[in-house]
């Protein structure tokens, strides 16, 4: 039986992989477990969830579950997942639950949780957490709250309005006189992102924020840029913002309409906290994807970075067992641990901004601070993402791969962690060299496991 838990909580399609029959029983399962303490009370956990058509019919299984577990559902409706991450820590509740495929498309959602701290759940937590909702599911024995000890529900729309403050509050830097041009992907942020950037005094252009439950993620937003790109240059905007579906990363985009990814908001962000001194050990934390122009950009200012694996999970785990206070993804999940437990697309969105206004220079002109290897990925549709890499097949192909590109590029082959697919990316200076070698590999990997 494969894992429940991926990398970013329990995902798949709306009503066929995840049910809200397995909603119901994971709301019970974290009642009975974050319940399980000397407090008489009964648990408080906060759920939140994007636009998704599917959303209402999660949260309802969620709530259902809590309170026949005797617990205390806070609903908070469409709210960021960041804001559940803040908002369960500001707010003393025992979990916090949000209902969101993040950048997957409508037809796909997710259920995934926050401690009591805001932060994510470990793996060891989330592996108890199974194992309670399998006992459900094959025989459910457990505790059921009757009469007075039965669950209660209460709904907190008002939330998104701590958020909003929260948010405001960790900007260093007014942004009046800029002209802004946002998207928010038709999710989780449409609320939320326009109210943070108009307080702070911008000119707003918002794009996006119409959602009807299934253009989440439609041709707009953090995966689809082109839109942003076109009215950030035709508007004679000076920056550009485009969020997921559920805001928890950003990407954005200079007054030329060049796209800032993630590697370059650590680069700007890190060059002005080395100035200031605040940065940690001059450190930032990124993953085996980060470009080598970001390596280059980083020792070039002084600094130094530390590597893990794909996920903004390992680089908060890094972050924590270090002490330092900057790491994320170039896909745009960036963490400011200063401010936030998690990646926080509105708070990220804001820092850059500030720091391109303490800097003096235009968003182009910090853009420029880190040039960009040509980087190319390949995602191969498998039916296994088991036993890969003992293919000796797919190896040979990675090493031959390697071996033409030689010392100025590198390769990665990796799994994703939410669907069936083999990533195969390939980084270096030559763009047609990189289309070759990649194709090359994924066409084993397609012979070797790929669907049929």
């Amino acid at each position: 039986m494969s894992r429940l838990f991926g990398t970013d909580g329990v995902r798949g399609e709306a009503n066929l992989e995840l049910t809200p029959e397995l909603a119901y029983r994971m709301g019970r399962a974290a009642t009975l477990y974050f319940g399980e303490d000397d407090s008489d009370e009964a648990p408080v956990i906060l759920i939140g969830r994007d636009t998704r058509i599917s959303g209402p019919m999660f949260e309802a299984a969620l709530v259902a579950g809590i309170c026949s577990a005797g617990g205390h559902a806070v609903v908070t409706g469409v709210i960021p997942t960041p804001a559940i991450a803040y908002l369960t820590k500001k707010h003393g509740a025992k979990a916090g639950i949000v209902i969101s495929a993040s950048h997957n498309p409508f037809h796909d959602n997710g259920i995934k949780f926050f401690g009591g701290n805001g932060y994510k759940l470990p793996d060891a937590v989330e592996d108890e957490l199974e194992n309670i909702v399998r006992t459900i599911e094959q025989e459910d024995q457990m505790y059921r709250a009757t009469g007075s000890q039965m669950g209660t529900v209460t709904y907190r729309h008002d939330f998104v309005k701590e958020y909003i403050e929260f948010v405001v509050s960790t900007a260093s830097e007014r942004l009046d006189g800029m002209k802004i041009v946002l998207d928010c992907a038709n999710g989780a942020a449409f609320e939320s992102m326009p109210a943070v950037l108009k307080q702070l005094g911008a000119e707003v252009t918002v794009l996006n924020d119409q959602p009807n439950g299934v253009n989440i993620n439609d041709n707009c937003g953090s995966t689809h840029l082109k839109m942003l790109q076109k009215a950030v240059v035709a508007q004679g905007a000076d920056f550009g913002i485009a969020h997921d579906g559920d805001a928890d990363r950003c990407l954005c985009v200079d007054e030329k309409g060049h796209v800032i990814d993630g590697d370059h908001m650590l680069v700007m962000c890190a060059k002005e906290m080395i100035a200031n001194g605040t940065l940690k050990d001059n450190t930032v934390v990124t993953t085996v994807m980060a470009n080598i122009g970001f390596h280059k950009a980083v020792k070039g200012l002084g600094g130094r970075a530390e590597i893990t694996k794909v996920g903004d999970r390992y680089v908060l785990e890094n972050m924590l067992a270090n002490g330092y206070n900057l790491g994320g993804e170039q896909s745009g999940h960036i963490i400011f641990s200063d401010f936030s437990t998690t990646g926080d697309g509105p708070v990220t969105a804001l820092q850059t901004l500030c720091a391109i206004k303490r800097s003096g220079k235009k968003p182009s002109e910090l853009n420029e601070l880190m040039i960009s290897y040509p980087q190319l990925l390949v995602n191969v549709v498998v039916k296994s993402k088991e036993g890969w890499e003992e293919n000796a097949n797919i190896a040979a192909a990675i090493k031959a791969g390697e071996e033409e590109l030689g010392a100025e590029g590198r390769i990665l082959v990796r799994p994703s962690g939410t669907e069936p697919l083999i990533r195969v990316m390939a980084e270096g200076p030559d763009q047609a060299q990189l289309e070759v070698i990649c194709q090359k590999i994924a066409d084993v990997v397609v012979a070797e496991q790929g669907a049929k």
